[in-house]
């Protein structure tokens, strides 16, 4: 989630890990007499994020127009300070079930001579996020709520490629909480590797593969458990039976909001061979309706940076040069040669072969190649011959090719006839898997994900199981083994 691997250039100012180090001691210093903190602290933390974003949405919204150039205030509504408000208000709506101990059945006889068995769920003590530039607010303020439910402690680490977000942010959390909640660290490039090398007690990345096995070595010196948001190209397939201009809709809304700067957005689609016009016609059809202008369009978000701007236009003429036919969707004609923002009109790659490069990278933005099947077991065959996606899509009413998708592939999460809603569901946990990460969060299944699950047996005193399997072994200690373990 969130492209890590491009460069940045620019002074930013780096942190040294000694000076992080002593913010994470002072971080670890409540746990060292007290490991299970109060719930209605807890609780109180968690109101103070929903003020923090509530009191400074205005703010918030601003810094994030000024760091992309062209940003909408209302997607900065929709994907960044809403989702903290509402993830605040679920968790404060359930914590109460959430932190209650599991109970478990002790084996026979046990159980049943009053030995009782159930899972704690204690604070892992302070965690570390690594959050990333396409949603500043989201992957690093939301996060925390569910630390924060679980009585975590927290360090953030935030993206150098959104400063006046980060800055804000900073100045935020340091006026609603103390240095013994939570500390934000500001910093370059050395800082993030510095800081994946912290002695933390659980690290959440989000970002690419590839900078996270990076960070995953860093982590590794020191044994810290990792929950890892990550990316990958997630497939989305039109079946020939789907209703095409809906699912176009939506597979293209997906694909060109915030630019296509999602690490859940559809990085490439199938269509049946013969439907290819169709589905070519409906998405010009859906950028003219909802884009009928772009170079100067508010509504239409501009690429973070310079050098993902060229990156992205280097992966068109890579496809081009190895005879992809490109369709670039620009309803006004408009001359992007010289423009104030890094924009990229909606572009269609048709006909992409495997040793082009937006068919190698996760595209992170408005391009969308169109691979064609004859026979729908060619889709998934495909995708399982590719690294394991964060998320599928299938569009169609078909019951016999859903459940194939759904028994024959692997993904972090599989969506049916919608696009990006799963990340929205409170009750569904968000994660990947293999490449696409590891580890799951959001509501009671984040909660579960930051906090240790503490096995607890409690014995009873009527009857000594130990004296009944140790030695002197005889007939009766074999017949007591098979019965107790």
């Amino acid at each position: 989630m969130g492209l890590g691997n491009i460069s940045i250039t620019g002074n930013y100012p780096e942190v040294s890990k000694d000076t992080m180090l002593s913010k994470l001691n002072i971080l670890k210093e409540p746990f060292l007499e007290n490991f299970n903190p109060n719930i209605n602290d807890r609780i109180d933390r968690i109101k103070r994020i929903q003020k923090l974003v509530e009191e400074n949405i205005d703010a918030f919204h601003k810094s994030l127009r000024e760091d992309f150039g062209s940003r909408h205030e209302q997607l900065s509504l929709m994907a960044d300070t809403m989702p903290v408000i509402n993830n605040a208000k679920h968790a404060l709506k359930n914590i109460k079930k959430w932190v209650k101990q599991d109970n478990r059945k002790p084996n026979f006889p046990l159980g049943l001579l009053g030995s009782k068995a159930y899972v704690q769920f204690q604070p892992y003590g302070v965690v570390g996020i690594i959050s990333p530039w396409n949603f500043p607010l989201t992957l690093s303020i939301a996060p925390l709520i569910e630390i924060f439910a679980a009585g975590n402690n927290a360090m953030i680490k935030l993206s150098e490629f959104v400063p006046a977000t980060s800055e804000l942010t900073e100045k935020l959390i340091n006026k609603y909480f103390t240095e013994k909640e939570v500390v934000i660290i500001n910093g370059g490039p050395q800082t993030s590797q510095s800081f994946a090398g912290l002695p933390f007690d659980h690290l959440l990345f989000t970002g690419s593969t590839n900078v996270a096995k990076k960070v995953a070595s860093e982590a590794a010196s020191n044994l810290v458990p990792m929950t890892l948001e990550l990316g990958g190209k997630s497939p989305a397939i039109v079946s020939s039976n789907a209703k095409m201009k809906k699912s176009v809709d939506k597979i293209m809304m997906g694909k060109l909001l915030n630019a296509g700067q999602i690490c859940v957005s559809p990085d490439y689609v199938f269509v049946q061979e013969d439907q290819t016009e169709e589905f070519v016609q409906h998405a010009k059809d859906h950028v003219a309706e909802n884009y009928p202008t772009i170079k100067n369009n508010p509504d239409y978000t501009s690429i973070i940076h310079l050098n993902h701007f060229e990156r992205l236009n280097e992966l068109v003429q890579d496809a081009k040069s190895k005879g992809a036919t490109v369709i670039e969707i620009n309803p006004a004609q408009e001359d992007f040669s010289q423009q104030e923002h890094h924009k990229i009109v909606p572009t269609l790659i048709l006909n992409p072969t495997d040793d082009m490069k937006v068919m190698k990278e996760e595209i992170f933005g408005p391009l969308m190649p169109v691979k064609t099947y004859k026979d729908f077991n060619e889709t998934v065959s495909f995708i399982n011959k590719n690294p394991k996606a964060l998320a599928l899509y299938y569009f169609g009413d078909d019951k016999t090719e859903m459940n194939n998708v759904l028994d024959n592939t692997s993904s972090g999460q599989a969506v049916m006839n919608d696009v990006l809603f799963q990340f929205s569901m409170h009750d569904l946990p968000f994660g990947g898997v293999g490449p696409s990460g590891m580890g799951a969060y959001h509501g009671y299944d984040g909660f579960k994900n930051f906090s240790h699950k503490r096995s607890v047996l409690k014995g009873q005193n009527i009857l000594d199981a130990g004296k009944m399997i140790t030695a002197p072994f005889t007939e009766s200690t074999e017949k007591n083994i098979k019965r107790l373990t």
